[in-house]
């Protein structure tokens, strides 16, 4: 059995029309971790979630969950993962009660076995147990997704963009439940367009661009492939004309006395920015350091175009 909560081996998708939406995506998952499948739309994470779940056929390659092939063992693929789907879907005429007890049938669990009222509690939606799901509001209905995603109990969980449109109490309330799902040791992955929960919550990222992984590693060291970085210096006077220097990327007023340079970190340091305006007739009072996000990353990996 393989190590990898999911693997993905020279995986293709060529759709009718021949669209090419995924091109020898070869790509493990570590168990136990949380884990950012990032791109940009249209990059190909849907497709490849897609396949995982069984809604699109691949056209080459291979893939397993938990270690089962999806082709040669489906049933036991499927029990392996929970997918939380970016859109809204869901059962209007049923509670979410109900919904719970249908889909834990669904999948063969027990009565005995089921925690449908332990689900809704960890979701807070212990108090709407019994009401139609369609009187929910938006971000109730996504937490019953996550519920819902959740009844056979499976090893893997995918979110696929969990906080799009919901407040940030709902955002910090999903976040801090993943978190103590991944600590049960649930394989958490995650795509999302929000950077910063990226950067935060997962312990390795891989990035998709044009349906091929250009990035794959744990999130400090992607973080450390931004070479750009700023500092913010506040001078002893105002700053008429903007001093110039070869260790200077871009310099830029940001208020009277407070100056923000970007520079290449692995070119020069931030003295050597320092030292420049200083020998520009500078006197320094302030300083602060501006770190590269997973953002910076982001944008550098994928502004590449499409292969040939």
């Amino acid at each position: 059995m393989s190590d990898a909560a999911i693997s993905l081996d020279t995986l293709c998708k060529v759709y009718k029309g021949g669209k090419q939406a995924l091109t020898d995506v070869t790509l493990d998952i570590p168990r136990g971790q949380i884990f950012g499948l990032l791109g940009p739309n249209g990059a190909g994470k849907s497709t490849t979630i897609n396949i995982l779940a069984g809604l699109v056929t691949k056209t080459s390659g291979k893939a397993s969950i938990w270690g089962f092939d999806i082709d040669e063992h489906p049933r036991n693929a499927k029990r392996s993962i929970g997918i939380v789907p970016q859109e809204i879907v869901f059962d209007p005429f049923f509670s979410p009660y109900e919904v719970l007890e249908l889909y834990a049938g669904l999948y063969g669990v027990p009565k005995a076995q089921r925690r449908s009222m332990e689900l809704l509690r960890a979701v807070y939606l212990e108090d709407k147990a019994h009401a139609y799901a369609r009187s929910l509001s938006g971000g109730m209905k996504r937490r019953l997704l996550v519920a819902k995603a959740l009844v056979h109990n499976p090893p893997v969980l995918v979110l696929d963009e969990p906080t799009a449109g919901v407040d940030v109490e709902l955002r910090q309330q999903l976040w801090e439940y993943v978190r103590e799902l991944n600590a049960g040791g649930t394989t958490v992955v995650l795509t999302t367009h929000y950077l910063e929960e990226a950067e935060q919550l997962c312990d390795r990222i891989a990035i998709i661009n044009h349906g091929r992984v250009v990035a794959n590693q744990p999130t400090r060291e992607l973080l450390a492939m931004a070479q750009e970085k700023a500092v913010s210096v506040t001078v002893d006077r105002d700053v008429a004309d903007l001093p110039q220097a070869r260790c200077f990327e871009k310099i830029a007023l940001k208020g009277p006395r407070e100056l923000v340079v970007t520079y290449s970190k692995d070119k020069v340091n931030a003295g050597e920015v320092l030292a420049a305006l200083q020998s520009a007739g500078l006197g320094i009072v302030d300083v602060s350091t501006q770190e590269a996000d997973l953002e910076d990353v982001f944008l550098n990996l994928t502004r590449a175009p499409a292969a040939a």
